[in-house]
């Protein structure tokens, strides 16, 4: 076994074992179904703040970022700013409200908002093929990794991923795993940070080759190539990744594991730190690409750059060491970031379908998250090997497109105004699921068509968005008399900080 194989594996084991043990470790602080679900409501904002940084920080984040970077330039910057920028609007207008709420899911919100279990019903099918798109290209990130570090198949990959993190979820749930993802959120900084600067230190010893520079000069100038369709793409990116962060299940979960609404709001300015500072990173890998690795961009391997930068710029042993860190880092974000994808798919499958489909056992909380558990983990891993050329960030992309045009309008104007109605909300949420949804589904089959019609089709957020923000108020306007009889009560609640309510008790 050559030497790049050794230290890959030696990352890819360690990290494994690292997690298995904080997993099993948290297990004695898991107890009862709500520290399964929301670890009974009391993860203080900076082991939170991590533990969102560590399942935020995803595949795209990671390795997507610089290979976009490498192959379209500076103007794929909006991803990081769009990923970290959307926390700042969950902080104003959500993060507080929806701890308040009491709810445990966006499915239990979105019932206890309308009163309706249509409602329910459909948000939970939304989560599902919310948390199922993200997971694909976390899965699909794994098998690049463990391909590019040890040569091993790109099944390999995503069924260790799956084992591993249905192994701490089914055991210890989100209480346990709170503990993983915070650890390893500081895992991947350092494994980014630490070659980072061997790497700046590498180029600026040579002199900064400019001759080195890919041949394109305007690579750096957004929008360069892309004229109006460049501008539109780069627009609708912008909205869904502004407006996609609050509708992520395994996001908004978090803030359910608040004590209180105050410290809903710390967690999130803390995370705005904690993600500043991580997406400062990826664009320096995607820059040094640009000088010493553009063969990947052209081979269309650019996914895998931050893993195979190291050795090119690095020779020999230290080489070796720095790609093991990275690599290291990259499998980390894969456990992290489907672990809280699993947990949210999970507690909504619990909940709405498990029970159903396995009522002849009279199964408990506990088990029938286990059972959702295996069910989430399952159906992507299928399809992640089914389709083992989907793009890491462009698939993470339309999660957030699909989240924006579903959840993010439900939220706001579920929290914001009272005159929303559950035929309106159902209306909408249909609207926009449609709309984006048949933008997942033409890059799944991996659409190559020009025009105008395609482009739409490529990032929807732009206009499914709107439509569903539209589509959600005119038929709440139209069905005004179905605005449930607690609103009034239920907003009152929303809004009221916890410190007044106890001054009234």
């Amino acid at each position: 076994m050559s030497t790049e194989s050794v230290t890959g594996l030696i990352a890819v084991v360690v990290v494994t074992l690292a997690t298995l043990l904080i997993g099993t470790w948290g297990l004695r602080f898991s107890r009862t179904t709500s520290d399964f679900f929301v670890a009974s409501r009391s993860v203080r904002p900076a082991l939170n703040a991590s533990a969102i940084g560590g399942e935020y920080l995803s595949a795209a984040s990671f390795l997507g970022v610089a290979g976009l970077v490498l192959t379209f330039g500076a103007d794929m910057l909006w991803y990081p700013i769009g990923w970290t920028a959307g926390y700042l609007l969950l902080l104003v207008l959500v993060a507080a409200p929806l701890r308040r709420s009491g709810a445990y899911t966006l499915p239990d919100f979105a019932e206890a908002r309308l009163g309706s279990r249509g409602v329910r019903a459909t948000c939970s099918v939304m989560v599902v093929a919310i948390g199922w798109l993200y997971l694909l290209p976390q899965f699909h990130g794994a098998g690049l990794t463990l391909r590019a570090a040890v040569g091993a198949p790109t099944w390999l990959g995503p069924a260790i991923v799956g084992l591993v993190v249905l192994a701490n979820v089914t055991s210890g749930g989100m209480r346990s795993i709170t503990f993983v993802q915070a650890f390893q959120y500081w895992l991947k900084l350092t494994a980014l940070l630490l070659p980072a600067a061997v790497l700046l230190i590498v180029w600026a010893g040579e002199g900064a080759p400019g001759s080195r520079m890919a041949p394109d000069a305007g690579w750096s100038v957004p929008l360069a190539d892309g004229g109006t369709d460049g501008l539109y793409l780069t627009y609708s990116l912008i909205v869904a990744t502004f407006l996609g962060t609050m509708g992520l299940p395994h996001v908004v979960v978090r803030f359910y594991t608040n004590p209180d609404g105050r410290a809903a709001r710390r967690t999130t300015l803390v995370v705005l730190a904690l993600l500043g500072v991580f997406y400062l990173l990826p664009p320096v890998y995607g820059a040094l690409g640009r000088v010493y690795a553009t063969e990947l961009a052209a081979a269309g391997r650019s996914d895998v750059l931050v893993l195979e930068l190291p050795r090119l710029m690095v020779p020999g042993v230290g080489g070796e060491l720095l790609a093991g860190l990275v690599t290291a880092g990259a499998f980390a974000a894969f456990l992290s970031t489907s672990s809280g994808l699993v947990i949210a798919v999970a507690g909504v499958l619990s909940q709405d379908l498990t029970p159903r489909l396995l009522r002849a056992r009279r199964l408990s909380g506990v088990a029938a998250f286990r059972v959702g558990a295996v069910i989430a983990v399952a159906v992507p891993l299928v399809v992640a090997l089914a389709l083992p050329n989907v793009g890491v960030a462009r698939a993470v992309g339309l999660a957030f497109a699909v989240a924006a045009s579903t959840f993010c309008p439900l939220l706001l104007l579920g929290i914001w105004w009272r005159r929303l109605t559950d035929v309106g909300a159902v209306a909408g949420l249909f609207a926009g699921g449609v709309g984006s949804g048949a933008g997942v589904l033409w890059t799944l089959l991996d659409g190559s068509a020009k025009g105008w019609p395609w482009v739409l089709l490529e990032q929807p957020a732009a206009w499914s968005v709107p439509l569903a923000f539209a589509v959600m108020v005119s038929v709440s306007l139209a069905t005004s008399s179905r605005v449930p009889v607690h609103t009034r009560r239920f907003m009152v609640r929303l809004h009221t900080p916890e410190a007044l309510e106890l001054d009234r008790g």
